[in-house]
């Protein structure tokens, strides 16, 4: 406990300082990116040349050069060069409770901003988000924009389809965006909570129950299917070998329902045990995370590895139908949302995109596919929360400057110049300094 708060109030004097160095603000009322190349994310194009202006946390104009005004108190940002798209999302994401450990909170909201992710999808409620998610919205607080779901329906949370039913309408009332299923649910649980979401009108997503399975869930109306779960127990068997017919089933269903799709590639690998936990462990991100936290992470993956059930073949068989499945969902044009559940097991906030982008390009994705499924796609599925995911008038101001075009290497994401993130605007200079007294304050 006394390392734990010594810990904190170092870091707090660490970021303080770095504040002071860098001249961290609250950011310009007003901010204009000039000549700078432009993805909308609206169509695969680039247009050369523009200029965006950024009033408060929303775009107000953008176009070529010399049809865009911009006003004289601005900051302008040289865009020469450069290439400018919307801010990206983790749709499964992981929001700690804000209490005890506010220090690592910050530090979890920094590390998902700092690698240009502006929208967070919270997958697992808990006491004190809504308000962590209202100093964001209001500025108090750096972050992404959240959307948060409430606390999950479980084997363990729930016991009858009554209790289902009831815990539905409450967090409805509360104000969660969304339910969260995991795992254990009985059908007549499900059926229960899904009937009430409906009459309530807040969406339920994540996992699939195995008493209720992918067919019965998509039928009852689950918005989103997290990790892709539910699909390889119908299509394949206990080696991964898949079975054509149902997997045409499966992907023509997905289809005609509409449902949205939250792959998380890498990360699923990884609960699986597929990777040496070596591995894992070499991952440079890991020293922005808390050393007991990744420790564990350690023994949980080496325990699974080690254990006598455990089967590399079929765990390398059933990785690569994930990959397979993840080819066919796209290629007919299936809703795919961004998502690397961070932070968990080796999924360090922001970094994780760099072990989820190989694997969706390894299912055939392009690399402005990629991006969609982070960014429009983002937008289209949250159109009733707010407008943003593409460099458009109107929309939020959640925005990446890169170094080099990512749409001929989608590792380009990674070579920025800065983040704005509703409307505040923070330099690489600065991103770098805030990460390097985290990780100093774990030293």
């Amino acid at each position: 406990m006394e390392r734990d708060m010594l810990r904190q109030i170092r870091y707090v004097l660490l970021m303080a300082v770095t504040a002071v160095l860098v001249g961290a603000t609250d950011g310009a009322a007003q901010t204009a990116f000039v000549n700078a190349r432009v993805l909308p994310m609206t169509e695969e194009i680039v247009h050369e040349g523009w200029t965006v202006v950024v009033d408060g946390d929303r775009i107000v104009a953008a176009g070529p050069n010399d049809a865009i005004e911009v006003p004289p108190s601005a900051l302008r940002i040289d865009g020469t060069d450069k290439y400018l798209i919307p801010g990206l999302a983790e749709m499964h994401g992981h929001i700690p409770p804000p209490e005890p450990d506010r220090a690592y909170v910050e530090s979890v909201l920094l590390l998902f901003v700092a690698n240009g992710i502006t929208t967070v999808r919270g997958m697992l409620g808990e006491a004190g988000q809504p308000a962590l998610q209202e100093e964001i919205r209001s500025g108090r607080t750096l972050g992404p924009t959240l959307y948060l779901a409430g606390p999950s329906f479980s084997g363990g949370s729930i016991q009858s389809p009554e209790q289902a039913e009831a815990r539905a309408r409450a967090q409805a009332e509360e104000g969660w965006d969304f339910l969260k299923v995991h795992p254990g649910l009985t059908r007549a649980e499900y059926d229960a909570m899904a009937n009430a979401a409906h009459e309530e009108g807040i969406p339920f997503v994540g996992h699939i129950p195995s008493e209720v399975g992918l067919i019965h869930a998509v039928e009852m109306g689950q918005q989103t299917i997290d990790h892709l779960d539910g699909y390889i127990q119908y299509i394949a068997d206990e080696h991964g070998a898949i079975d054509a017919d149902r997997l045409e089933e499966a992907v023509d269903l997905t289809m005609s329902e509409g449902v949205w799709v939250v792959p998380t590639m890498a990360l699923w690998e990884t609960i699986l045990g597929a990777p040496e936990t070596r591995r894992l462990e070499a991952y440079p991100e890991l020293r922005f995370m808390p050393p007991d936290l990744v420790a564990g992470w350690s023994r949980s993956h080496e325990q699974r590895r080690s254990a006598a059930s455990f089967d590399q073949a079929a765990v390398d068989g059933i990785t690569s139908s994930r990959i397979d499945l993840l080819k066919s969902l796209n290629d007919v044009g299936a809703r795919i949302l961004l998502g690397t559940d961070a932070p968990q097991q080796f999924s360090v906030p922001g970094f994780s995109l760099r072990r989820e982008f190989p694997l969706m390009q390894a299912a055939g994705m392009t690399p402005y596919e990629i991006l969609v499924s982070g960014s429009r796609a983002v937008g289209e599925y949250l159109a009733d929360k707010d407008t943003f995911g593409t460099v458009s008038e109107g929309s939020r101001a959640d925005l990446i400057l890169l170094d080099a075009n990512p749409l001929e290497d989608i590792m380009n994401v990674f070579d920025r110049t800065g983040v704005m993130v509703r409307g505040r605007w923070l330099s690489e200079a600065e991103i770098q300094d805030r990460l390097a007294a985290l990780a100093e304050s774990y030293d």
